[in-house]
């Protein structure tokens, strides 16, 4: 019994150390490597429109659009065309015609990681393809339950956790976009209010391909014992992308950028966050740490981070923001 046990552990560990290696579901890929991917794709965003798709704290370079973000629009030309012709096939074997079945892209990864900016210019490359196709970008953050809701719930301190979106509301509207269907409507959320707008909406209107940033639209639940089919807002996705980075990187763009925010948007009364505006330096250095370490740290590491895994593409950023690492899926 003893020979056995000690047998089986060795064995453990021979796979454990195979999976940290040579049965690594992904191909890795410097910036150096990735960007010979490019091949002659063409380059059709000027240095001016590049400047304008970065965030607050989120900068990009046309040299990272071209050695990161061109390849990668390659690759969903491929990817799509793939896939158009599988949905293609289904409906011949159905016997439906009932029109496209749109491309859909998810985004994931932290708060502060720059997901909106990798969200963006991969809206324009795509919408530049020579077919010209249709692409719409949504945040899940107009999913979010408004804030009323989240403090009857007590769940204000856990915004942005998978608990604090309205799910059925956010699958009822990527089945009606995957269906083809036509003027389906996503809630907005406003940065400056801190909540969702009521009655204020933006109409997805049978995209060619639709671009869903969120930091947990990669997020899997606890399966249900009795088989029954419950779906995940990634079962609608067609490719995936993770942005990663250090936790301490993840950290400081955030106090950054919160230390920004309260010379800008954080100065007007009408803000949410305007209180921020009148406290000293100091107090609002700790404030941004202390809601990173006690909100935002909590949510990367029990309900983003484990995600990470899922994804088709893993971006891994350098403390210049820029991208330095590109994992792509190959099982």
């Amino acid at each position: 019994m003893g020979h056995g046990t000690g047998t089986a552990k060795n064995m453990d560990q021979k796979v454990a150390k195979g999976l940290d290696m040579d049965l690594s579901p992904y191909r890795v890929f410097t910036e150096r490597q990735w960007s010979r991917l490019r091949a002659d794709t063409p380059m059709t965003l000027s240095e001016q429109e590049v400047a304008q798709l970065q965030g607050l704290n989120a900068p990009v370079s046309i040299e990272q659009v071209e050695t990161i973000y061109l390849p990668l629009s390659r690759l969903l030309a491929f990817y799509a065309e793939a896939t158009i012709s599988i949905h293609q096939a289904t409906q011949t074997f159905l016997g439906h015609h009932d029109g496209k079945t749109p491309f859909i892209i998810g985004v994931a990864g932290s708060v502060s990681v720059g997901k909106s900016t990798t969200s963006r210019v991969l809206r324009e490359l795509l919408a530049r393809w020579p077919a010209s196709p249709k692409v719409d970008l949504v945040t899940t953050d107009g999913f979010l339950y408004p804030n009323q809701v989240l403090e009857a719930e007590g769940l204000m301190s856990k915004k942005g956790f998978p608990e604090s979106f309205d799910r059925p509301r956010l699958l009822k509207f990527l089945s009606d976009i995957k269906a083809g269907k036509r003027h389906v409507r996503a809630p907005i959320y406003s940065h400056f209010y801190y909540d969702v707008m009521p009655g204020h909406t933006v109409t997805v209107d049978r995209p060619d391909v639709l671009i869903v940033e969120g930091l947990n639209v990669l997020q899997t639940r606890e399966l249900p014992k009795d088989g029954r089919a419950v779906p995940f807002v990634s079962d609608f996705f067609d490719f995936s992308v993770y942005i990663d980075a250090d936790e301490d990187l993840l950290r400081k763009w955030y106090v950054d950028r919160f230390m920004r925010l309260r010379e800008t948007a954080f100065r007007d009364p009408g803000s949410y966050f305007h209180k921020y505006s009148r406290i000293t330096d100091v107090e609002a250095y700790q404030t941004a740490n202390r809601i990173w370490t006690e909100i935002n740290l909590v949510n990367l590491r029990e309900n983003i981070l484990p995600t990470r895994p899922r994804a088709d593409l893993i971006l891994s950023k350098n403390a210049s923001h820029q991208i330095s690492k590109v994992a792509l899926r190959k099982i």
